[in-house]
Parts: structure tokens; sequence; C-alpha cells
């Protein structure tokens, strides 16, 4: 489902920054810096190494290596 949102010029132009960097449209970028801040506020004592570690494992797509029957 979409939104519409207003944001502030400044921070849509420097999502147009990094979200040129990290391949990513400008949604997609703040959609991540958004997913950023959230684990960072449940969770006040995690690096962001870590949380971006964290986004990335979710990203990636299961290969289904490790089966236990």
């Amino acid at each position: 489902m979409s939104v519409n949102v207003k944001l502030s010029e400044s921070l849509v132009a420097q999502a147009k920054r990094y979200a040129q960097t990290q391949h990513r449209s400008v949604p997609k970028q703040i959609e991540y810096w958004s997913q950023i801040g959230k684990i960072a506020e449940e969770n006040p004592d995690l690096p962001f190494n870590m949380i971006r570690d964290i986004l990335i494992a979710d990203q990636e797509e299961s290969s289904n290596e490790y089966q236990f029957d």
C-alpha cells in the first residue's frame, strides 16, 4: 500500500545521494533509514554495524542448505 507523505527537501536530497551510491530508489533509501531507526530505537544497545548486518541477512534468500530431518 502506498501513502503520500510530505518530506523536507533536504531529506529527499540526502536520500537521493545515498540511494545512488547504494543502488536504491529514493523511497527505498528512506524505508531503509526508517528500518534502521526503528531497530535502533527498539534495541538501543545494538551497534549500527550489527543492525546493518541484520538487515542484510533479512534480505538474503534462504538456500535451504541446512535442513534438519
